[in-house]
């Protein structure tokens, strides 16, 4: 195919993707908002994760390798953090209370681990207690291999399901054509654990043959953003496409969602990957964006305390640098809206135990959505 018909060809494609979806659900700007946006945590360069504590105080993670506890107003930093491998989008990433946290006093993690004979780097889940401003009982659950010296798609959110699973996303790590669809490697996949790192004896691939135990589903890209979903008690996740396509997923047992066999994305070249949509076999997305929004972070509301935000998907853009809010009817989204417009890159969002918003972005802080009503 010439080069010419090679642009035109794609630039039909893209643009029926794109009309197909943002016809029915184009993002618009209210012109009011229910909150006013109060800087909480000021001084923050890339507050890549938080998670709050029983007593509302707040644990950040800086990709820099900074932990930070915020308690009454003051900051204090966390040591004895293990040394995280700093390259391209790696370094510490996210933070997650046990469930049990109170009884327990466990902390989940991911990070960029050199551990490993080769260079480079993978992404590493640990957990560890807070003694004394220190990280303490300091214990690797998994290492994803091999290492690389690549510096981009590490996953790397945590969720924990109704049951005490611990779920982990590992991005294919700038290996799509080995990593996706290959239950043997690492990489592309979301994995369940057991909270103390065990593998769960109904894993979908523990008896097949050099199969990664530890692995749920596969096909996945890039996966930035995970959460139990509170009403039906399923993981679902989003992840970033390559130029177009990023995606959300009900992400379900032995599922297969296709990485790089079908996407509705296009190289950043802008050559295509495929002409595939929706293959056999494969999961299609409840929900795609095009042009790429860079999605960090997602939460879903349950608070009553915003208008008519209850239901609603909460999700960060990197690229765009807004917070979008996706009014959902079960699976299916139905509108968007785009809040904190320019504020900057939108890297994590969680709904508070005060039932209040609080949005991670690079470079400011995180932010509490004070309602107005």
């Amino acid at each position: 195919m010439k080069k010419s018909a090679l642009s035109f060809y794609i630039f039909v494609v893209m643009l029926n993707l794109s009309c197909a979806q943002e016809t029915e659900n184009k993002v618009i700007t209210p012109e009011k908002v229910p909150f006013i946006a109060e800087l909480f945590v000021d001084d923050l360069l890339i507050p890549w994760g938080f998670t709050f504590l029983p007593d509302s105080s707040i644990l950040i993670t800086e990709k820099s390798g900074e932990l930070i506890h915020f308690k009454d107003g003051k900051k204090s930093i966390i040591g004895n953090v293990p040394e995280v491998y700093q390259r391209g989008q790696g370094g510490l990433l996210d933070v997650v209370a046990h469930p049990n946290y109170a009884d327990n006093g466990w902390v989940y993690f991911s990070f960029s681990s050199a551990e490993g004979i080769e260079k480079g780097g993978n992404t590493s889940i640990f957990r560890a207690k807070i003694t004394a401003k220190a990280l303490t009982e300091i214990q690797v659950l998994y290492k994803a291999g091999p290492n690389t010296t690549k510096g981009q798609h590490f996953g790397s959110r945590i969720a924990f399901d109704n049951d005490g699973y611990l779920y982990f996303s590992v991005g294919d790590r700038g290996a799509r054509d080995d990593n996706p669809q290959d239950i043997t490697r690492d990489g592309g996949k979301i994995y369940r654990l057991m909270d103390d790192g065990s593998i769960p004896k109904d894993n979908p691939f523990v008896d097949q043959d050099n199969a990664k135990a530890a692995i749920y589903s596969y096909g996945h890209r890039n996966p930035q953003g995970l959460i139990k979903h509170p009403e039906t008690g399923e993981i679902w996740n989003h992840e970033h496409g390559p130029r177009g396509g990023d995606e959300i997923n009900v992400v379900k047992k032995a599922a297969n969602y296709g990485w790089p066999l079908v996407t509705f994305g296009i190289n950043y070249s802008g050559t295509p990957i495929t002409d595939e949509t929706s293959m056999e076999g494969m999961e299609t997305p409840i929900h795609y964006w095009v042009p790429s929004i860079a999605p960090s972070g997602m939460a879903y509301v349950t608070s009553d305390k915003y208008d008519n935000w209850k239901g609603s998907l909460l999700v960060g853009s990197l690229a765009f640098q807004y917070l979008e809010r996706l009014e959902m009817d079960g699976k299916k989204v139905i509108s968007r809206e785009k809040l904190l417009d320019g504020k900057g890159r939108v890297r994590d969002v969680r709904e508070g135990p005060d039932g209040l918003i609080y949005v991670a972005i690079e470079g400011k802080g995180i932010y509490k959505l004070v309602p107005t009503k």
